[in-house]
Protein backbone atom coordinates (compact mmCIF):
# COMPACT_ATOMS: atom_id res chain seq x y z
CA UNK A 1 0.00 0.00 0.00
CA UNK A 2 1.36 3.43 -0.94
CA UNK A 3 2.32 5.73 1.92
CA UNK A 4 0.04 8.62 1.10
CA UNK A 5 0.61 12.08 2.56
CA UNK A 6 -2.31 11.48 4.93
CA UNK A 7 -0.73 8.28 6.30
CA UNK A 8 2.69 9.95 6.61
CA UNK A 9 1.08 12.81 8.52
CA UNK A 10 -0.54 10.40 10.94
CA UNK A 11 2.76 8.53 11.44
CA UNK A 12 4.49 11.82 12.22
CA UNK A 13 1.82 12.67 14.79
CA UNK A 14 2.18 9.23 16.37
CA UNK A 15 5.94 9.71 16.50
CA UNK A 16 5.44 13.03 18.27
CA UNK A 17 2.97 11.48 20.70
CA UNK A 18 5.21 8.61 21.75
CA UNK A 19 8.36 10.75 21.79
CA UNK A 20 6.68 13.16 24.21
CA UNK A 21 6.13 10.20 26.56
CA UNK A 22 9.66 8.83 26.06
CA UNK A 23 8.31 5.81 24.20
CA UNK A 24 9.53 4.02 21.08
CA UNK A 25 6.82 4.18 18.42
CA UNK A 26 8.21 1.18 16.52
CA UNK A 27 7.63 -1.05 19.57
CA UNK A 28 3.99 -0.02 19.63
CA UNK A 29 3.71 -0.69 15.91
CA UNK A 30 5.06 -4.19 16.54
CA UNK A 31 2.32 -4.68 19.12
CA UNK A 32 -0.29 -3.52 16.61
CA UNK A 33 1.17 -5.87 13.99
CA UNK A 34 0.88 -8.96 16.17
CA UNK A 35 -2.38 -8.14 17.95
CA UNK A 36 -5.55 -9.98 16.95
CA UNK A 37 -8.50 -8.07 15.55
CA UNK A 38 -11.04 -7.09 18.21
CA UNK A 39 -14.35 -8.96 18.18
CA UNK A 40 -17.74 -7.81 19.41
CA UNK A 41 -18.04 -10.67 21.91
CA UNK A 42 -14.62 -10.01 23.42
CA UNK A 43 -15.13 -6.26 23.59
CA UNK A 44 -18.33 -6.49 25.66
CA UNK A 45 -17.28 -9.71 27.45
CA UNK A 46 -20.37 -11.41 26.11
CA UNK A 47 -19.59 -14.92 27.38
CA UNK A 48 -19.06 -13.58 30.88
CA UNK A 49 -22.21 -11.47 30.70
CA UNK A 50 -24.36 -14.40 29.65
CA UNK A 51 -22.95 -16.57 32.42
CA UNK A 52 -23.99 -14.26 35.24
CA UNK A 53 -27.46 -15.74 35.77
CA UNK A 54 -27.50 -18.32 38.56
CA UNK A 55 -31.06 -19.26 39.55
CA UNK A 56 -31.58 -20.70 43.01
CA UNK A 57 -34.62 -22.78 42.02
CA UNK A 58 -35.76 -24.88 39.02
CA UNK A 59 -38.53 -22.41 38.11
CA UNK A 60 -37.83 -21.00 34.60
CA UNK A 61 -39.20 -17.54 35.36
CA UNK A 62 -36.59 -16.93 38.03
CA UNK A 63 -34.07 -16.35 35.24
CA UNK A 64 -36.29 -13.54 33.92
CA UNK A 65 -36.31 -12.02 37.39
CA UNK A 66 -32.51 -12.12 37.60
CA UNK A 67 -31.83 -10.73 34.14
CA UNK A 68 -34.26 -7.84 34.47
CA UNK A 69 -32.66 -6.74 37.73
CA UNK A 70 -29.21 -6.96 36.10
CA UNK A 71 -30.45 -4.80 33.22
CA UNK A 72 -31.81 -2.33 35.76
CA UNK A 73 -28.45 -2.04 37.50
CA UNK A 74 -26.71 -1.36 34.18
CA UNK A 75 -29.13 1.49 33.49
CA UNK A 76 -28.44 2.82 36.97
CA UNK A 77 -24.72 2.69 36.21
CA UNK A 78 -25.32 4.67 33.01
CA UNK A 79 -27.23 7.26 35.03
CA UNK A 80 -24.44 7.58 37.59
CA UNK A 81 -21.96 7.96 34.74
CA UNK A 82 -23.91 11.04 33.61
CA UNK A 83 -24.16 12.32 37.19
CA UNK A 84 -20.38 12.31 37.47
CA UNK A 85 -19.94 14.08 34.13
CA UNK A 86 -22.19 16.87 35.37
CA UNK A 87 -20.58 17.18 38.79
CA UNK A 88 -17.00 17.07 37.47
CA UNK A 89 -17.43 19.50 34.58
CA UNK A 90 -14.93 22.33 35.05
CA UNK A 91 -17.03 25.01 33.33
CA UNK A 92 -20.58 23.72 33.67
CA UNK A 93 -23.17 25.28 31.37
CA UNK A 94 -26.93 24.94 31.34
CA UNK A 95 -26.69 23.35 27.89
CA UNK A 96 -24.28 20.62 29.02
CA UNK A 97 -26.27 20.00 32.20
CA UNK A 98 -29.52 19.77 30.24
CA UNK A 99 -28.13 17.32 27.68
CA UNK A 100 -26.80 15.00 30.36
CA UNK A 101 -30.07 15.05 32.34
CA UNK A 102 -31.84 14.21 29.07
CA UNK A 103 -29.68 11.10 28.88
CA UNK A 104 -30.65 10.09 32.40
CA UNK A 105 -34.30 10.63 31.54
CA UNK A 106 -33.85 8.38 28.51
CA UNK A 107 -32.47 5.63 30.74
CA UNK A 108 -35.30 5.93 33.25
CA UNK A 109 -37.90 6.08 30.51
CA UNK A 110 -36.54 2.78 29.20
CA UNK A 111 -36.74 1.31 32.70
CA UNK A 112 -40.28 2.50 33.37
CA UNK A 113 -41.65 1.41 30.00
CA UNK A 114 -39.95 -1.98 30.22
CA UNK A 115 -41.25 -2.80 33.70
CA UNK A 116 -44.06 -4.82 32.17
CA UNK A 117 -41.42 -7.55 32.10
CA UNK A 118 -41.80 -7.62 35.87
CA UNK A 119 -45.52 -6.88 36.07
CA UNK A 120 -46.77 -9.32 33.42
CA UNK A 121 -43.70 -11.27 32.31
CA UNK A 122 -43.69 -13.98 34.96
CA UNK A 123 -46.19 -16.55 36.14
CA UNK A 124 -47.55 -15.50 39.51
CA UNK A 125 -47.42 -19.02 40.95
CA UNK A 126 -43.79 -19.41 39.94
CA UNK A 127 -42.84 -16.06 41.42
CA UNK A 128 -44.54 -16.75 44.76
CA UNK A 129 -42.54 -19.98 45.03
CA UNK A 130 -39.06 -18.98 43.88
CA UNK A 131 -39.15 -15.69 45.81
CA UNK A 132 -39.02 -17.64 49.06
CA UNK A 133 -35.56 -18.91 48.07
CA UNK A 134 -34.26 -15.36 47.72
CA UNK A 135 -34.88 -14.16 51.27
CA UNK A 136 -33.77 -11.69 52.50
CA UNK A 137 -32.34 -10.34 49.22
CA UNK A 138 -34.44 -7.56 47.71
CA UNK A 139 -34.31 -4.91 45.01
CA UNK A 140 -34.60 -2.55 47.97
CA UNK A 141 -30.87 -3.18 48.38
CA UNK A 142 -29.89 -1.41 45.16
CA UNK A 143 -27.15 0.98 46.29
CA UNK A 144 -26.84 2.53 42.84
CA UNK A 145 -30.43 3.74 42.98
CA UNK A 146 -29.75 5.37 46.36
CA UNK A 147 -26.66 7.02 44.85
CA UNK A 148 -28.71 8.48 42.00
CA UNK A 149 -31.09 10.01 44.55
CA UNK A 150 -28.19 11.53 46.48
CA UNK A 151 -26.69 13.01 43.31
CA UNK A 152 -30.03 14.46 42.22
CA UNK A 153 -31.08 16.66 45.13
CA UNK A 154 -30.32 18.39 48.41
CA UNK A 155 -30.12 15.59 50.92
CA UNK A 156 -32.83 17.00 53.18
CA UNK A 157 -35.30 16.07 50.42
CA UNK A 158 -34.52 12.39 51.10
CA UNK A 159 -35.23 12.59 54.81
CA UNK A 160 -38.50 11.00 55.88
CA UNK A 161 -41.20 13.58 55.22
CA UNK A 162 -42.39 13.57 58.85
CA UNK A 163 -38.97 14.86 60.01
CA UNK A 164 -37.74 17.08 57.16
CA UNK A 165 -38.67 20.38 58.74
CA UNK A 166 -37.37 19.36 62.15
CA UNK A 167 -33.99 18.20 60.80
CA UNK A 168 -33.48 20.99 58.24
CA UNK A 169 -30.46 22.48 60.05
CA UNK A 170 -28.99 19.35 61.61
CA UNK A 171 -25.87 17.42 60.56
CA UNK A 172 -25.84 15.19 57.50
CA UNK A 173 -25.14 12.24 59.79
CA UNK A 174 -28.34 12.85 61.74
CA UNK A 175 -30.31 13.38 58.54
CA UNK A 176 -28.94 10.10 57.18
CA UNK A 177 -30.26 8.29 60.24
CA UNK A 178 -33.70 9.49 59.17
CA UNK A 179 -33.48 8.83 55.43
CA UNK A 180 -36.84 7.77 54.06
CA UNK A 181 -35.96 4.24 52.97
CA UNK A 182 -35.02 3.18 56.49
CA UNK A 183 -38.70 3.51 57.31
CA UNK A 184 -39.65 1.44 54.26
CA UNK A 185 -37.93 -1.72 55.44
CA UNK A 186 -39.63 -2.45 58.70
CA UNK A 187 -41.21 -5.72 59.70
CA UNK A 188 -44.98 -5.61 59.36
CA UNK A 189 -45.62 -7.25 62.72
CA UNK A 190 -42.98 -5.73 65.03
CA UNK A 191 -41.98 -2.49 63.31
CA UNK A 192 -38.31 -3.45 63.69
CA UNK A 193 -35.70 -3.18 60.95
CA UNK A 194 -35.78 -6.11 58.55
CA UNK A 195 -32.70 -8.22 57.89
CA UNK A 196 -32.86 -6.78 54.36
CA UNK A 197 -32.26 -3.30 55.78
CA UNK A 198 -29.64 -4.43 58.28
CA UNK A 199 -27.62 -6.11 55.51
CA UNK A 200 -27.86 -3.03 53.31
CA UNK A 201 -26.79 -0.62 56.05
CA UNK A 202 -23.88 -2.86 57.03
CA UNK A 203 -22.53 -2.99 53.48
CA UNK A 204 -23.23 0.50 52.14
CA UNK A 205 -23.78 2.93 55.02
CA UNK A 206 -20.26 4.38 55.06
CA UNK A 207 -20.10 4.63 51.28
CA UNK A 208 -23.45 6.39 51.05
CA UNK A 209 -22.65 8.84 53.82
CA UNK A 210 -19.37 9.71 52.10
CA UNK A 211 -21.26 10.40 48.87
CA UNK A 212 -23.83 12.53 50.73
CA UNK A 213 -21.03 14.76 52.03
CA UNK A 214 -19.37 14.90 48.62
CA UNK A 215 -22.61 15.97 46.93
CA UNK A 216 -23.64 18.57 49.50
CA UNK A 217 -22.70 21.46 47.22
CA UNK A 218 -22.73 19.88 43.76
CA UNK A 219 -25.91 17.84 43.63
CA UNK A 220 -28.31 18.72 40.81
CA UNK A 221 -30.33 21.16 42.92
CA UNK A 222 -27.24 23.04 44.09
CA UNK A 223 -25.81 23.17 40.56
CA UNK A 224 -29.13 24.39 39.13
CA UNK A 225 -29.25 27.28 41.59
CA UNK A 226 -25.61 28.11 40.85
CA UNK A 227 -26.35 28.41 37.13
CA UNK A 228 -29.35 30.61 37.96
CA UNK A 229 -27.16 32.93 40.01
CA UNK A 230 -24.74 33.13 37.10
CA UNK A 231 -27.59 34.36 34.92
CA UNK A 232 -27.67 31.35 32.61
CA UNK A 233 -30.91 30.36 30.90
CA UNK A 234 -32.14 27.34 32.87
CA UNK A 235 -35.60 27.01 31.35
CA UNK A 236 -34.83 23.84 29.35
CA UNK A 237 -32.86 22.42 32.26
CA UNK A 238 -35.86 22.99 34.55
CA UNK A 239 -38.08 21.05 32.15
CA UNK A 240 -35.67 18.09 32.15
CA UNK A 241 -35.32 18.16 35.93
CA UNK A 242 -39.10 18.03 36.27
CA UNK A 243 -39.11 14.95 34.03
CA UNK A 244 -36.40 13.39 36.17
CA UNK A 245 -38.40 14.12 39.30
CA UNK A 246 -41.41 12.31 37.86
CA UNK A 247 -39.38 9.39 36.49
CA UNK A 248 -37.51 8.69 39.73
CA UNK A 249 -40.05 9.69 42.38
CA UNK A 250 -43.36 8.79 40.76
CA UNK A 251 -43.18 6.48 37.74
CA UNK A 252 -40.39 4.18 38.93
CA UNK A 253 -41.83 3.49 42.42
CA UNK A 254 -45.30 3.27 40.88
CA UNK A 255 -44.03 0.58 38.50
CA UNK A 256 -42.88 -1.39 41.53
CA UNK A 257 -46.19 -0.77 43.24
CA UNK A 258 -48.07 -2.20 40.27
CA UNK A 259 -45.79 -5.24 40.32
CA UNK A 260 -46.30 -5.69 44.06
CA UNK A 261 -50.07 -5.51 43.65
CA UNK A 262 -49.89 -8.01 40.78
CA UNK A 263 -47.91 -10.59 42.72
CA UNK A 264 -48.31 -9.83 46.41
CA UNK A 265 -51.80 -8.45 47.01
CA UNK A 266 -54.22 -11.11 48.20
CA UNK A 267 -57.65 -10.44 49.63
CA UNK A 268 -58.04 -10.15 52.58
CA UNK A 269 -54.33 -10.43 53.56
CA UNK A 270 -51.44 -8.89 51.62
CA UNK A 271 -48.30 -10.97 51.19
CA UNK A 272 -45.14 -9.35 52.52
CA UNK A 273 -42.57 -8.25 49.96
CA UNK A 274 -39.43 -10.33 49.48
CA UNK A 275 -37.52 -8.42 52.12
CA UNK A 276 -40.49 -8.28 54.49
CA UNK A 277 -40.98 -4.58 53.77
CA UNK A 278 -44.21 -2.68 54.31
CA UNK A 279 -44.59 -2.04 50.57
CA UNK A 280 -48.18 -0.77 50.80
CA UNK A 281 -46.95 2.39 52.57
CA UNK A 282 -43.42 2.52 51.16
CA UNK A 283 -44.01 2.39 47.39
CA UNK A 284 -46.94 4.73 46.59
CA UNK A 285 -45.47 8.16 45.70
CA UNK A 286 -48.29 10.08 47.38
CA UNK A 287 -47.32 8.63 50.77
CA UNK A 288 -43.62 9.40 50.56
CA UNK A 289 -43.85 12.72 48.68
CA UNK A 290 -40.23 12.64 47.66
CA UNK A 291 -39.75 15.68 45.44
CA UNK A 292 -36.24 16.50 44.26
CA UNK A 293 -37.04 20.00 43.02
CA UNK A 294 -39.94 21.52 44.98
CA UNK A 295 -38.97 24.96 43.64
CA UNK A 296 -39.99 23.77 40.13
CA UNK A 297 -43.54 22.72 41.07
CA UNK A 298 -46.66 24.62 42.10
CA UNK A 299 -48.17 24.28 45.55
CA UNK A 300 -51.06 22.24 44.17
CA UNK A 301 -48.75 19.94 42.23
CA UNK A 302 -46.76 19.25 45.39
CA UNK A 303 -49.91 18.72 47.45
CA UNK A 304 -51.25 16.14 44.98
CA UNK A 305 -47.86 14.58 44.26
CA UNK A 306 -48.27 11.15 42.72
CA UNK A 307 -51.98 10.90 43.50
CA UNK A 308 -53.22 11.21 39.93
CA UNK A 309 -50.63 8.81 38.55
CA UNK A 310 -51.54 6.12 41.10
CA UNK A 311 -55.28 6.40 40.48
CA UNK A 312 -54.82 6.35 36.70
CA UNK A 313 -52.51 3.34 36.84
CA UNK A 314 -54.80 1.36 39.10
CA UNK A 315 -57.83 2.13 36.93
CA UNK A 316 -56.02 0.92 33.81
CA UNK A 317 -54.54 -2.22 35.31
CA UNK A 318 -56.02 -5.67 35.60
CA UNK A 319 -54.54 -7.63 38.42
CA UNK A 320 -56.61 -10.77 38.11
Amino acid sequence: MELTPEIKEKLDKLQEKYAAMGQDMSAYLDGLLYADFLTYWDYIHLDTLLSLQSPKTPFPDEEIFIMYHQITELYFKLSLHECEQIANHQQLTAKFFTNRVKRINTYFNALVTSFHVMVDGMERDQFLKFRMSLLPASGFQSAQYRMIEICATDFIRLVDKSRREELQNTSLEEQFENIYWKFGATELASGKQTLTLKQFISKYSDQLLELIKKKQYNNFSALYHRLEREGQDTSQLAAELRKLDIHVNVEWPLSHYKSAVRYLERDPVNIAATGGTNWQKYLPPRFQKRIFYPFLWTGQQKEEWGKGWVIEALNKSNFT
